[in-house]
């Protein structure tokens, strides 16, 4: 009797470590990601750097947690899912106190890509974690836990990190949170028992994870390259590399990315495309928002912040509702109003210039909080519905994989139009025409993908059948 109440409080012990941790890192790695972009323009004056140098603060943590993702997730399903978890989480940490203490723009960049390392190894395993420890019958309000804490920290980035920035300086928002990591760590040390490795023994597909990775990397690279032609051939070399991916991934037996489901699952594929396309025309929505506002309108970070934190307030008192609503309505339908929602706000954010009131601003943000709410919660649950329980494991890492992908190019366009209108010199109020004509071809073009992924969306066809 005393044997049994000893493993259960043991199991008790090791869910509540479990999710403290996996809640810890689903807050700090978007917050990390949206509260930095508030601390961009201290950052350009402190450095002295030009246009494209400061996106690749932002981009280069994007960069990394895109390549390394989808085979991180594997490399924990042999290994075990605990160590590469601690490990990530340890790398996280140390990164964000180099970045606290970095003594110049490259040295940041490099550390930036070192977190997002971590950060890959993180999100990769905290879910799986989760789904290993918590029984069925708890796993809902566990994932619903954590879902609620990346929401957090979404909100929480601009709001904090604005006034961290603008109070105790840009390197305070890296080292306030260096703590929270910290406490993490020793969570996860201390008190989060046993591991998890349910593919132990399986081979890896070291050669698809190096093709996939380096396509990443030149495809990006290339990007911050244009207009020149060394750009060009290098976008082109990446998008090379991705189809020899793509090809390499059907003829393994143990692929990193499941190439199978695309190919015979059609509310899998298009639901995924959806994805793909509604982070690649939002996410540099807040990078683009954070420098105009507070390079062309003047705003301080924390009032700024305090503007954009309009959106990710808007997801997250409206993504549970958007969720209830797919179950039940046709997910499919409610993501495609949400697409379309999402185009109306991208294409009001094209006539931004030196005399927008922020009243517009603000106005515009929640209209694209609401259209990604509406999509985020019933396209996922259209992903993860769409597939039987022995694929959730992979479906979940493909919609991750979709979104990091679609964030870094996202910043990928943002990137080159800003070195062609804004070149290699530092955003100055003598070049704020040239930004402001960067910023709105960025939103013409995010707003036509948006367009287009309404009916990319409505291709999935119906997840359920039509009653009788």
């Amino acid at each position: 009797m005393q044997e049994t109440g000893e493993k259960a409080a043991h199991a008790a012990s090791t869910k509540r470590a479990a999710l403290f941790t996996a809640v810890t890192a689903a807050f700090l790695t978007p917050f990390m990601g949206s509260s930095v972009n508030l601390a961009l323009p201290l950052i350009g004056k402190q450095f002295e750097i030009d246009a494209v140098l400061l996106s690749w603060i932002s981009a280069s943590y994007l960069l990394s947690a895109a390549m390394f993702l989808v085979p991180i997730g594997r490399v924990a399903d042999i290994y075990g899912r605990k160590k590469i978890f601690l490990s990530g989480l340890s790398i996280f940490t140390v990164s964000l106190l180099l970045c606290g203490l970095a003594p110049s723009a490259m040295a940041l960049i490099v550390f930036r890509f070192i977190q997002g390392l971590g950060s890959a190894m993180v999100f990769g395993t905290g879910m799986a974690i989760l789904t290993s420890v918590f029984p069925p019958h708890e796993r809902g309000r566990a994932l619903g836990v954590t879902i609620a804490a990346v929401y957090v920290g979404l909100s929480a980035g601009p709001l904090v990190g604005g006034f961290l920035a603008e109070h105790l300086g840009w390197r305070s928002v890296f080292l306030a949170t260096t703590p929270l990591g910290l406490i993490a760590v020793f969570q996860v040390m201390v008190r989060l028992k046993g591991e998890w490795a349910d593919a132990r023994g399986e081979s890896f597909d070291s050669g698809g994870s190096i093709i996939y990775s380096f396509a990443l990397l030149v495809l990006v690279l290339g990007f911050s390259r244009l207009p020149e032609s060394l750009g060009i051939w290098m976008i082109l070399a990446g998008v090379v590399f991705l189809a020899i991916f793509l090809w390499w991934e059907t003829r393994q037996k143990s692929p990193i990315l499941n190439i199978d489901l695309f190919v015979r699952n059609k509310v899998f594929a298009f639901s995924n495309l959806a994805a793909l396309i509604n982070y690649s025309a939002t996410f540099a929505v807040v990078f683009l928002l954070s420098l105009y506002l507070q390079y062309v309108k003047g705003l301080t970070p924390q009032l700024a912040g305090l503007i954009l934190a309009s959106q990710p307030v808007t997801m997250a008192a409206l993504s549970p509702l958007a969720g209830r609503l797919s179950d039940r309505i046709e997910p499919g339908v409610v993501a495609s109003v949400g697409m379309a929602m999402t185009t109306v706000g991208l294409a009001l954010l094209t006539v931004l210039d030196e005399a927008t009131s922020l009243a517009f601003v603000v106005s515009t943000l929640f209209i694209l909080g609401l259209g990604l709410a509406l999509f985020s919660s019933p396209n996922t649950n259209a992903v993860m519905s769409s597939v039987e329980s022995k694929h959730y494991g992979i479906a979940s890492g493909t919609v991750g994989t979709m979104r990091l992908v679609g964030q870094m190019l996202s910043m990928g366009l943002a990137m080159m139009l800003l070195a062609i209108y804004v070149g290699r010199d530092q955003i100055l109020p003598e070049n704020h025409d040239a930004f402001l004509v960067a910023m709105k071809l960025a939103f013409i073009v995010s707003a036509a993908l948006c367009f287009g992924g309404i009916f990319a969306s409505l291709a999935r066809g119906r997840l359920r059948e039509k009653p009788p």
